[in-house]
């Protein structure tokens, strides 16, 4: 079965990507999970990502700091709401750690990852809290930098 590159959305405020990935579904959560997995593959080169923490826990908190080639910092606060492993993560940025509300939230993301043979089939929805805050996200390049990570990602579970 051909897993067409993008899903479709449930709402007006999300945006979906799927993919088809050459990995079973653990690999692919580890490099969800693991800071030093996630630093190789979670920003859309040339952007980097020099800092990753994370509490892979519901409840725990996440920093991630995005590095753009100006040098640039992209701070990234959030809590995981779910937790499932090798088949769903979700977080938010409407929290940062120990359930402070952030000052603007943006966007939920719910992963999932379907075993498919010994292939996964991997979606990323993001739910966005209004209309307008997804049609930022989509003209910020959602798509081709969301596309550009899922690439990355499968080239770096490959080599697990």
């Amino acid at each position: 079965m051909t897993v067409p590159p993008t899903g479709t959305p449930e709402s007006d405020r999300e945006l979906v990507l799927t993919r088809l990935i050459d990995a079973p579904p653990e690999k692919l959560f580890r490099c969800w999970t693991e800071p030093a997995l996630m630093k190789q593959w979670f920003a859309p080169k040339p952007y980097e990502t020099p800092v990753v923490e994370t509490d892979v826990r519901p409840g725990g908190s996440s920093l991630i700091v995005m590095r753009g080639p100006d040098g640039q910092d992209m701070p990234n606060r959030g809590i995981y709401l779910e937790v499932v492993p090798n088949e769903r993560l979700v977080f938010t940025d409407a929290f940062t750690e120990a359930w402070q509300p952030s000052a603007k939230p943006f966007m939920t993301v719910i992963l999932t990852f379907e075993k498919r043979g010994d292939k996964t089939v991997y979606t990323a929805r993001v739910r966005h809290w209004t209309v307008e805050d997804r049609e930022a996200h989509e003209k910020m390049g959602f798509h081709v930098g969301w596309g550009i990570c899922a690439d990355q990602l499968a080239t770096l579970a490959a080599t697990l």
